[in-house]
């Protein structure tokens, strides 16, 4: 792994290593040594170096949330009535559990959420009493996911 001012190169062991995790991030470390071909020692240094590098950013445990019976997903774009408004209005919307993402956009609005709902109803009462009564959000305008087709990270 070389390390530049702007950003990070890895190497071919390396990219291999991060497929495996990005695949199965309980992966046995021993069992990727055994696939690479090197020792699991070694394994253990890249992964520490390429945490210290910032390049590992941490593991999750995904849950299907269709599984907990979240089967309504949607994509609310924030109009507020001035930008001096994002911190209090996103400062508001972490309080809420059905924030999945939160992103500061360019364009029409001047933040993008992506939120998780039970059903159509409870997405109802999600804008109507607990977004669009947050100080500053001047309107909303939500987009239903019908399907996700793609999710993936980064190709290495």
């Amino acid at each position: 792994m070389k390390i530049n001012q702007l950003q990070i190169e890895i190497d071919g062991i390396d990219k291999e290593i991060l497929r495996d995790l990005m695949e199965d991030a309980r992966k046995p470390i021993l069992q990727i040594a055994n696939k690479i071909g090197i020792s699991g020692a070694a394994i253990h240094q890249r992964l520490r170096k390429l945490e210290d590098a910032g390049v590992i950013a941490g593991s999750k445990v995904v849950i299907d949330s269709k599984v907990l019976g979240y089967k309504t997903m949607a994509f609310i774009g924030i109009y507020l009535d001035k930008a001096s408004s994002n911190a209090d209005a996103v400062r508001e919307l972490k309080k809420i559990p059905e924030v999945l993402e939160c992103h500061y956009t360019t364009g029409n609005w001047s933040i993008l959420i992506k939120i998780i709902c039970k059903d159509n109803e409870h997405l109802m009462q999600l804008l109507n009493k607990k977004i669009q009564p947050i100080d500053g959000v001047s309107r909303t305008e939500t987009f239903i996911s019908l399907e996700q087709q793609i999710e993936r990270q980064i190709h290495l």
